[in-house]
């Protein structure tokens, strides 16, 4: 027989004898028989439904007491907060420099808010405040940069060396470290530096080295050198030209000898072994190129 059915039957006081004997043979069964026998001289206590009522109208109350009322001006300045936050957001996007950037060997041609004209050399950085413009035709440059200027107000060129400023003209500026040069193909430009302020023609080269005046010369050249994919030098250290080299191709150039020659030429961008014969032959110098490396040996050494 079933015994669940037998306790089921005994606790609804329906088993025989002989069932809840044998439910009393079981251990497992035989303990919900002490139970049950314990809980019979329980009493369910009486409800009281109006003291129960009243315990729980108490504890709504305190809850409701703990809701803190909004004060009008928090929420007013919570509100003021935000709007500060979203102006301060806007101000912030809308006051960003627009930048340009270039990599080794690569240039970029870009057309400013006046349709004045850009061409960035390899290696440089320059920026402006797009939205400024109109009131303030200014940028930065570090690098080097040719630029058509279109005619109309002040137009300004800041460089960590100095500032070249014009109205209207073509003109190209090189800022790199300790070296600014300016060469003005068209109309006139003035450069600031230190204390000094000085108009370069068109027509003329303006060199300065590390804060010092190095020349004032005249040019034939009608544009940038390297506008026509080559680097021009005149009486040139040889470390600068090697740099100039190293913009221009993805390549280290190492060598063991005194680099205090100088150099007078130029080489092409678009050719790695006929630049470096330009530099070195007139140099008495041989190279070997390996993968991006590029070593230079005098010609009478080992």
């Amino acid at each position: 027989m079933d015994k669940n059915y037998i306790l089921h039957k005994y606790l609804n006081a329906s088993a025989t004898t002989e069932e809840l004997e044998l439910l009393k043979a079981d251990p497992e069964f035989s303990a919900y028989i002490k139970i049950a026998e314990a809980t019979k001289g329980f009493e369910t206590p009486p409800y009281k439904e109006g003291e129960n009522r009243n315990a729980i109208q108490e504890k709504i109350t305190r809850i409701d007491t703990k809701v803190r009322r909004i004060n009008p001006m928090k929420y007013f300045l919570r509100i003021a907060a935000v709007i500060v936050l979203v102006v301060a957001s806007y101000l912030f996007v809308t006051s960003r420099d627009t930048a340009f950037d270039t990599e080794i060997a690569e240039r970029k041609e870009f057309v400013l808010p006046d349709q004045s004209e850009v061409i960035l050399n390899a290696k440089s950085h320059l920026s402006y405040n797009e939205k400024d413009w109109k009131n303030q035709r200014s940028l930065t440059l570090e690098g080097e940069a040719y630029f058509k200027v279109q005619k109309g107000e002040k137009f300004s060129v800041e460089t960590p060396q100095g500032i070249v400023s014009v109205l209207g003209t073509q003109f190209n500026v090189y800022a790199r470290g300790e070296q600014f040069y300016v060469k003005c193909f068209e109309g006139l430009v003035s450069v600031a530096f230190n204390d000094t302020l000085m108009t370069v023609p068109a027509g003329n080269y303006l060199k300065i080295d590390k804060n010092n005046l190095i020349s004032f010369e005249s040019t034939n050249d009608v544009s940038p050198s390297w506008i026509a994919f080559e680097s021009k030098f005149e009486n040139a250290d040889l470390e600068a030209v090697l740099e100039e080299l190293q913009r221009q191709y993805s390549v280290k150039v190492l060598h063991n000898f005194a680099s205090n020659k100088k150099f007078t030429g130029r080489f092409t961008h678009k050719d790695l072994n006929l630049a470096l014969r330009s530099i070195c032959e007139p140099l008495q110098l041989t190279f070997k190129v390996t993968d991006n490396e590029v070593r230079l040996y005098a010609k009478n050494s080992d």
